[in-house]
């Protein structure tokens, strides 16, 4: 048997639809046994292993190892079972077949805040929820001033709970969760708490904790966070295992096929009509499989179709291009003189776009004679699928993905041979 820290095999679940899963305490167990002694022998935990119509698989047949130190991410649409996945793992529901085995403390952030009181305060709040997390007293002492910095709340720290925004009760419960020190930690879609400041410094400490060695499970459906920490990915589609294996390789393949399901491009036509509005776009060149995907770094030429029902005097076309975080990376603009009606393309020819892989999106804009007549945040998202020629740590790769050589010259200005073991020193 394999020694990792967590090993999946044939893992499923089924629920009955309609039906929320009940959890038996020992008194339950017990009548249970005394009113109907065979029932348990006969059944198991006394529910039928005969699939029927109105029962569901939300995970099936499921099973991968986790190495020692590895973050190993999941991924999928909603309903694909990965919360489900997770809770078996954390022993918060049992499997209806298979088995799991999970070598180690455990750690489970799988709903940040479930077990606040909001009638006590912030500092009694921080050693109830401690708790309840499986920290020791004299554990949550030594990191009291550090989670409390952690989560900005030093000056309401004795408030009521009931007091506290949202956001404030949020970071309080993540800081806490934070700060464990389980050598397994599951965690899901946490780090999408709070905002952008305290989500970088949650992405942060998940670096953090990753470093000292401690084996990961994330689900998240963030890809900019899935590709920054995780070493592999596993992508849960029905259920099942749909893909795994290097994060860059089954992120790419997820969000291909997620581009898939959208709309092709072509905008709705309801609406009221407008002197001109955007109807679709595409990648013109390079060409592949997907008009919204980019498999090369350059050059591309966007396409923009656009339809003019009145005549345009003073047109102004804006465009721009955002990614995940919604930050504008990089925009132009042109002015025209006129445009009579009638249904155009507006092509941008781009030398170079040196994107990292993932998702972005165009937004473009029309103006006429400095009123707006129409500005779409162009649908579905643009895809870069391109080779990553960035720092092999995703926190360190910047922004922009530029193809580069590396040579090494001595003094009189020969070439010399380089033998490169960077790939090796990063594993």
């Amino acid at each position: 048997m394999s020694n990792a820290p967590i090993q999946i095999e044939g893992i499923s679940k089924r629920y009955k639809i309609g039906q929320h899963e009940r959890y038996l305490a020992l008194r339950d167990l017990l009548t249970q046994t005394l009113s109907a002694p065979l029932r348990l022998f006969r059944n198991g935990s006394g529910n039928s292993q005969q699939p029927t119509a109105d029962h569901f698989w939300a995970v099936k047949d499921v099973g991968f190892d986790v190495q020692q130190g590895e973050i190993v991410g999941l991924i999928g649409r909603n309903g694909a079972g990965k919360t489900t996945l997770l809770k078996i793992l954390a022993r918060i529901t049992k499997p209806t077949s298979g088995r799991a085995w999970v070598r180690g403390r455990v750690g489970s952030l799988l709903e940040v805040g479930v077990g606040f009181h909001t009638e006590l305060t912030g500092r009694e709040n921080v050693y109830f929820y401690g708790s309840i997390l499986g920290m020791q007293k004299r554990e949550i002492e030594q990191k009291f001033d550090e989670i409390v910095e952690f989560a900005g709340v030093a000056k309401f720290i004795d408030t009521p709970l009931k007091h506290y925004s949202t956001g404030m009760q949020t970071r309080l419960a993540f800081a806490v969760a934070a700060h464990l020190e389980p050598e397994i930690l599951l965690v899901d879609e946490v780090l999408a708490v709070g905002d952008l400041a305290f989500q970088k410094k949650c992405l942060g400490r998940m670096e953090e904790v990753s470093k000292c060695g401690r084996t990961i499970v994330l689900v998240s459906h963030q890809m900019n966070q899935i590709r920054r920490l995780c070493n592999r990915v596993v992508w849960l589609d029905n259920g099942q295992v749909r893909k795994m294996g290097p994060t860059a390789e089954v992120a790419s393949a997820y969000e291909t096929a997620l581009l898939s399901r959208e709309d092709g491009g072509q905008r709705p036509a309801d609406g009221p009509k407008v002197k001109a509005r955007f109807l679709r776009w595409e990648i013109a060149e390079p060409r592949n499989g997907n008009p919204h995907v980019l498999k090369s770094v350059g050059p591309v030429k966007v396409k923009f179709t656009v339809e003019v029902n009145e005549p345009l005097r003073m047109l102004h076309n804006g465009i721009g291009i955002y990614n995940a975080e919604n930050q504008l990376l990089w925009g132009t603009a042109t002015n025209i003189a006129s445009l009579e009606p009638g249904v155009f393309e507006f092509v941008y020819d781009l030398a170079v776009l040196p994107l990292k892989p993932g998702p972005y999106r165009w937004r473009v804009s029309l103006y006429d004679e400095h009123r707006q007549v129409d500005v779409w945040n162009c649908c579905p998202d643009m895809l870069i699928d391109t080779e990553h020629h960035g720092h092999p740590y995703d926190g360190w790769a910047g922004l922009l993905n530029v193809p580069n050589q590396f040579a090494i010259y001595d003094e009189a200005g020969s070439r010399q041979e380089v033998r490169a073991v960077r790939g090796a020193l990063w594993e």
